[in-house]
C-alpha cells in the first residue's frame, strides 16, 4: 500500500518522536483504563493500563519513553483487513448494535466479541501502535506495545476477542519501514491462527507458535506448516519452566538464529502462566521474560506485544517484567509501597481467587519458577522439529 495510508495511521495524538530512538519506548493509551467488552467478559479486567501504573510507580516508565499510542485510520487497516468488515465495526460502535446479518457475516456481536462503546476505538488504537512501531524501529531498536498481540482477527471478521489483527499490521508496517525478513514468535497459549493465515506462504516470514494443544481455535497441529516457515509446536497441558526452557534452546532460538531476521515480533500474550483461567498451562512469568530477552538479541529491530491474559494481578506482573527486562530494569524482591497499592487496587470479580488472592500477587512481580522433570510428550515433539529444522537449514 502507499506511505500515505501507514503515515495518516498516527498523524494524530503522536508526540512526535519518530525514528532513530536509541532507548526502548513504550506505546500505551489511556483508552484500556476506560473501556471494557463488558462486566462478564473476560477481557473485563484493567491489564495495559496496569502495566503503565506499575512501571511508573517503579520508575521505570520516564516521559521520554512513553508514546501515546495513534489511532489506526481505516486507510491504515485496510492493509490487511476489508474494508466493509472496518466499515461493519465502525457502525455497530457509532449505533451500539448489529444485525443478524452482521453478526452472521462478521462475527460481531456475539459472546466472544461483543458490541462496546469502544469496539472500533480500542482495537483500531492497539493497531496504530503496532502500525507506528515499524516506523519507529526504522533504523532499528526496541518498541513495547502491551496491548497488541490480537492474532486472531481475520481479514473479513472478528474471532477470538480480536477485531483487527495488529501483529499482521506490525509485520507489513516493519516491511514497509524496510526489515524484509521477519520473525514472529508466539508463546500465548492459543494458537496464532490469524497470523498464520496472514503468512503461511510467505518465504519472508517466520512463523513460530508455542501453545497448548486441544485448546481454541484448535489449530496449529505439529504437522501444519505452509508453503513459507510455520512451526507450531501444541504443548500438553501442565507445560512449565523447565519443559519451556527446552522448547527455547531447541526449537525458538536456533530457528530464529538462522532465519537472521531483519525484525523479531514476541507475542508474549500472559495466558500461559499458572494462575490464567483460559489454560492449563503451569508456566511462571520467568519464562516469559527469559525468552524475551533471548530473542531481544538475534535482531536490530524488536517489537514485544501483549495477547491473551486474563489474570489481573498475573497479566499486570508479567507484563511489567516484560519491560523490565526489556530496559534491563532490575526487579525488586518486594514492591515499594507505590507498585504494591497499584495491585492491591486489583478486584476480580466473579472469580474466586479474586476473593482471596495470594499476598504475593500484591507485593512481588516474579513468580516463584515453576519446574519439574521434562514430559516425554514434550521431549518428542522438540526432537521431531529438531529433525525438520535440520533438514530445512
Amino acid at each position: 500500500m502507499g506511505s500515505a495510508a501507514w503515515f495518516g495511521a498516527w498523524r494524530c495524538g503522536t508526540s512526535g518522536r519518530m525514528t532513530g530512538q536509541a532507548i526502548p519506548l513504550f506505546i500505551g493509551h489511556e483508552i484500556y483504563r476506560t473501556s471494557s467488552y463488558g462486566s462478564w467478559h473476560p477481557l473485563a479486567i484493567p491489564r495495559v493500563s496496569t502495566v503503565m501504573d506499575l512501571s511508573r510507580a517503579l520508575g521505570w516508565l520516564p516521559d521520554d519513553r512513553f508514546i501515546r499510542s495513534p489511532r489506526a485510520t481505516p486507510a491504515a487497516l485496510a492493509a490487511w483487513h476489508h474494508p466493509d468488515y472496518i466499515a461493519a465495526v465502525r457502525h455497530a460502535e457509532e449505533t451500539g448494535q448489529v444485525t443478524q446479518e452482521v453478526r452472521a457475516r462478521y462475527h460481531l456481536g456475539t459472546h466472544a466479541n461483543p458490541v462496546f462503546p469502544e469496539m472500533y476505538r480500542r482495537p483500531a488504537t492497539a493497531a496504530g501502535a503496532s502500525i507506528l512501531a515499524g516506523e519507529l524501529l526504522k533504523t532499528g531498536g526496541v518498541v513495547y506495545s502491551p496491548a497488541g498481540g490480537t492474532h486472531h482477527g481475520l481479514p473479513d471478521r472478528a474471532n477470538g476477542f480480536c477485531y483487527f489483527n495488529d501483529p499482521v499490521l506490525a509485520i507489513l508496517s516493519l516491511r514497509h519501514h524496510g526489515a524484509r525478513r521477519v520473525a514472529y514468535v508466539d508463546i500465548d497459549a492459543h494458537h496464532a491462527d490469524g497470523v498464520e493465515h496472514a503468512f503461511a506462504h510467505d518465504t519472508e516470514t517466520l512463523l513460530i507458535s508455542v501453545h497448548e494443544e486441544r485448546r481454541w481455535p484448535f489449530t496449529g497441529a505439529l504437522e501444519d506448516r505452509g508453503a513459507g516457515q510455520v512451526w507450531n509446536l501444541p504443548v500438553p497441558r501442565g507445560l512449565h519452566d523447565d519443559d519451556m526452557a527446552l522448547i527455547r534452546d531447541r526449537i525458538i532460538l536456533p530457528l530464529v538464529a538462522d532465519f537472521r531476521p531483519d525484525a523479531v515480533v514476541l507475542q508474549c500474550g500472559a495466558d500461559a502462566v499458572s494462575e490464567d483461567p483460559l489454560s492449563r498451562l503451569t508456566l511462571s512469568n520467568n519464562a516469559h521474560w527469559q525468552i524475551a530477552r533471548s530473542l531481544a538479541s538475534l535482531s536490530p529491530r524488536t517489537l514485544v506485544l501483549g495477547g491473551g491474559g486474563y489474570n489481573p494481578w498475573s497479566v499486570g506482573r508479567l507484563w511489567t517484567g516484560v519491560w523490565a527486562t526489556l530496559t534491563g530494569a532490575e526487579i525488586p524482591e518486594r514492591l515499594p509501597p507505590e507498585a504494591e497499592a497499584v495491585l492491591r487496587g486489583l478486584v476480580w470479580p466473579g472469580r474466586r481467587a479474586g476473593r482471596n488472592p495470594p499476598e504475593h500477587w500484591f507485593t512481588t512481580l516474579r513468580d516463584a519458577p515453576r519446574n519439574g522433570a521434562i514430559s516425554d510428550e514434550v521431549r518428542t515433539r522438540v526432537a521431531t522439529l529438531t529433525e525438520r529444522q535440520a533438514v530445512w537449514v
